[in-house]
């Protein structure tokens, strides 16, 4: 239960006749007092025989009657008195406590003389911190303690000031002194605003100039206990004096030392002179710099051997001129070393010899990665292409697939096949183009873009570069990154790039570029143009199966600090959270459950429960529990009517769509829920009139559509969604709802549609075969126009899916629709 005042209530600092400001937040659990201000005629009530009052130690400091000071409360101790106390009683008993590091200071901890306060106003932070505003009244005495608990509570008495008649000689001289004093210092002091010497000037009590010059001079604690238990007020008096004495000479002769300086020195003079002691501090402690001369000398010799062009040699030597002219104190200086540091820095003419062993090549990308039979193809013949023609210009790949596919490590594998440094350059969320092209050397703080410094970082000019989430780039008013890439990712025109801040051409076509994306409608259109998009679908049970085998197992239990021995994963128990725990296109979520299984076990094996475990199916859900997939993950489990599987494809792979049709009596209406955007609202809208116009052919009857209303949801209504490839299952929906025909749950379906009944291609087939696979469906119906993807189709896809192409909606309703009994 304490208060803390900052170590500046001295004469010069205290603000005299402001209000009072809240302090600075305090340290947990830290009780603190802010700036003090006085106020006229305080502490003249007298106090009750007997009284008892809440002492709120404080620290730090030494309250005189007179002062309105805000305390920040912090403490708990101190929380519970305000709470109990405030709400009735608005005085208080403040004592300065004798060690400022005590918490819970006890009695035996306390000064025995302090003041009694009024609380004026109290304040309620957010972080639970309370400030008080108080009043200081006047001088009491602790005479014995009540209550130590949950906070300090005291009798008290009034403490009394022997004070001589108002007439008397020596109190009216030593009144005088004091005034004379305190303005004088006023004078010496400029920084002291010019309403403290109207405060001064407005006092007239003897006791009060006092206590108000007790409270604010620079004064030991001590000193300033002594002054306040003095009860004789001449002597109380006379030690104000002396303390004022003591300020007026420091005063005075810190005056006297700055004209002695300003006669002897200009302004000019002056800098020299410090620079010089500088220098010879440097000196001594063994930290003297290079002068200017030697500075561009190192730096000039840095930029030759680093074969720096001519051009770059000619901008360096004009800011190395200049360098000559400028004081090394001077903002400019350091400017101008780092600009030309950053120069000699850069790898001009410095790079790593390829190694093009195409074997060695396949070897590296059959070691890291599985499957991607496709994608390593192409990988090897980017590495062919430039074996034969070494300075030819590359094409700038990028990696198109869903979280956790292995984009990234596929970069990695390129850079470590071809002898290259790697590195990975994350634009997601970048919204500045500054942090491709670089600020212009006039702004304080500039630095070139992220892409020159990654290769001053590397120290090579030709490292691979993966450019990561390239389909996340933002743009706003300081301009838009996605262009700066442009000139970047343009084998044409990239051999002179140029930075803003280096203001001269670095060549980046040895550079090789890898971008990666998970969707492709994200890459800016001008940008996909520049690039040569590589396709990665999601992994099928039968990859994550190996995956997890080859990779992921070993490399968690190695992590976990297992050994080989000691954690053994069964077939049955990957599959298990494969097809239990997990739902996705990559294989992140699947580490991150083996993770959790290797963690248990390990903290068993740690404990000495068991020395080695195998782990099987059932110890899997022991460990991760419930199944951790959603109804929505899986196919229905029964026909339904008005209920059809669609497919969707996402930027994290492909899913699974349920489009749900249901009708009621009403005038014809037609209600879509289910965050869906405007192509799809306008799939639902043609799909409505294709079934209205074929009711015959359906055997509808047409009455029923304008007695009935209808409404279209599809789940997960928080998830937005959009496009045409759901024509097709909004149709079937529509016709099973009307013809009360149930729906096979275990057919999905793509496809855009037209009011001709046609069927349309539709875009990533690849990954809604693999989500069809993974949520159990057992067929598909697919756009005639996609029969040319089905060769990018996975193996096991096609070996556990049955495919077949549609031309048109009858053909499709006939194969989704189950045939009604005769």
């Amino acid at each position: 239960m304490s208060s803390e005042h900052q170590e500046r209530q001295d004469f010069l600092d205290s603000s005299w006749s402001k209000a009072p400001e809240n302090s600075t937040d305090p340290a947990p659990g830290a009780d603190r007092a802010g700036a003090a201000e006085v106020r006229p005629n305080a502490g003249t009530g007298q106090i009750e025989a007997g009284l008892t009052l809440p002492v709120l130690p404080v620290r730090g400091i030494v309250l005189f009657p007179g002062m309105v000071v805000p305390l920040t409360i912090g403490r708990p101790a101190a929380l519970k008195l305000v709470d109990s106390e405030l709400p009735e009683n608005k005085q208080l008993a403040l004592v300065t406590q004798r060690d400022e590091q005590l918490d819970r200071p006890q009695p035996s901890d306390l000064f025995r003389i302090g003041v009694s306060a009024q609380v004026l106003k109290l304040i309620r932070q957010p972080d639970g911190v309370v400030v008080l505003i108080v009043q200081v009244l006047r001088r009491i005495a602790l005479e014995s303690f009540v209550q130590t608990e949950p906070y300090l509570r005291a009798v008290i008495r009034s403490v009394d000031t022997i004070s001589p008649p108002g007439d008397d000689t020596e109190l009216q001289a030593s009144f005088n002194n004091l005034r004379r004093g305190a303005l004088k210092l006023l004078d010496l002091s400029p920084e002291i605003p010019d309403q403290a010497r109207a405060a001064l000037v407005a006092v007239e009590q003897p006791e009060q100039l006092t206590d108000l010059l007790a409270g604010n001079l620079g004064i030991d604690l001590a000193t300033k206990q002594s002054i306040l238990e003095e009860t004789d007020l001449l002597r109380r008096m006379r030690m104000v004096q002396e303390a004022l004495q003591r300020q007026l000479e420091i005063a005075e002769l810190q005056q006297k030392l700055r004209k002695d300086v300003e006669g002897q020195f200009s302004d000019t003079q002056r800098r020299a002179y410090l620079r010089e002691q500088l220098r010879a501090i440097q000196r001594e402690l063994g930290e003297e710099e290079a002068n200017s001369e030697e500075l561009a000398d190192q730096l000039r010799k840095k930029l030759l051997d680093a074969g720096a062009s001519e051009t770059v040699l000619a901008a360096a030597e004009k800011e190395l001129k200049r360098l000559s002219h400028i004081p090394s104190a001077s903002p400019e200086y350091s400017v101008i070393v780092s600009y030309v540091e950053m120069l000699a820095d850069l790898p001009w003419n410095k790079s790593t010899q390829d190694n093009t062993d195409l074997e060695r090549a396949r070897e590296i990308l059959e070691r890291d990665h599985y499957g991607l039979e496709k994608v390593k193809r192409r990988i090897i013949e980017f590495l062919a292409v430039r074996k034969l023609n070494p300075g030819g210009r590359s094409p700038i790949l990028c990696f198109l697939g869903p979280p956790g596919v292995g984009k990234t490590s596929l970069g990695q594998s390129i850079a470590d096949a071809l002898g290259r440094k790697f590195t990975r350059v994350s634009l997601g969320g970048i919204r500045d183009e500054a942090e491709i092209r670089g600020h212009r050397r006039t702004y304080i703080g500039a630095m070139p873009g992220r892409i020159i410094q990654e290769i001053r970082r590397l120290g090579v000019r030709n490292p691979v570069m993966m450019l990561d989430e390239v389909d996340k780039i933002g743009a706003d008013i300081r301009g838009d990154p996605a262009s700066a890439l442009l000139e970047v990712l343009d084998p044409r025109q990239n051999n002179n790039f140029v930075d803003r801040y280096l203001d001269v051409p670095f060549d980046l076509s040895q550079v090789i570029f890898i971008g990666t994306a998970n969707y492709v409608e994200g890459i800016p259109a001008p940008l996909r143009d520049r690039t040569e998009i590589i396709a990665i679908p999601g992994y099928t049970e039968t990859e994550k199966l190996h995956i997890a085998q080859r990779y992921l197992v070993p490399r968690q239990v190695e992590e976990n600090g297992l050994g080989a021995d000691q954690c053994r994963f069964e077939e049955d128990a990957i599959k298990t959270i494969i097809q239990e725990y997990t739902y996705e296109a990559g294989v992140r979520d699947l580490e991150r459950k083996i993770a959790a299984v290797c963690r248990s076990i390990a903290a068993e094996i740690a404990r000495g429960i068991h020395a080695e475990v195998t782990v099987s199916a059932g110890l899997v859900r022991g460990i991760l529990g419930n199944s951790a997939r959603s109804v929505r993950e899986q196919r229905l489990p029964e026909n339904l009517v008005g209920v059809v599987t669609g497919l969707a494809y996402t930027p994290t792979g492909g899913d699974i769509l349920f489009i749900e049709a249901t009708k009621y009596p009403g005038k014809g209406g037609f209600l879509l829920t289910g965050q869906v955007g405007d192509v799809m609202r306008e799939s639902m809208q043609a799909a409505y009139s294709l079934v209205r116009a074929r009711a015959k052919e359906l055997e509808i009857d047409p009455e029923v559509f304008s007695q009935s209303d209808v409404h279209i949801h599809v789940p997960s209504g928080a998830i937005q969604k959009d496009g045409p490839s759901a024509g097709v299952a909004i149709v079937t929906a529509l016709a099973s709802l009307f013809s009360n025909r149930p729906v096979r749950s275990d057919v999905a379906m793509t496809g855009e549609i037209t009011l001709r009944g046609v069927v349309l291609p539709i875009g990533g087939l690849k990954e809604k075969s693999v989500a069809a696979l993974r949520a159990g469906i057992s067929e598909i119906l697919i756009p005639k126009g996609n029969e040319k993807d089905l060769e990018d189709i996975p193996l096991e896809a096609k070996q556990r899916l049955l495919f077949r192409p549609v031309q048109t909606v009858d053909e499709v309703l006939a194969a989704a629709l189950v045939p009604q009994p005769k």
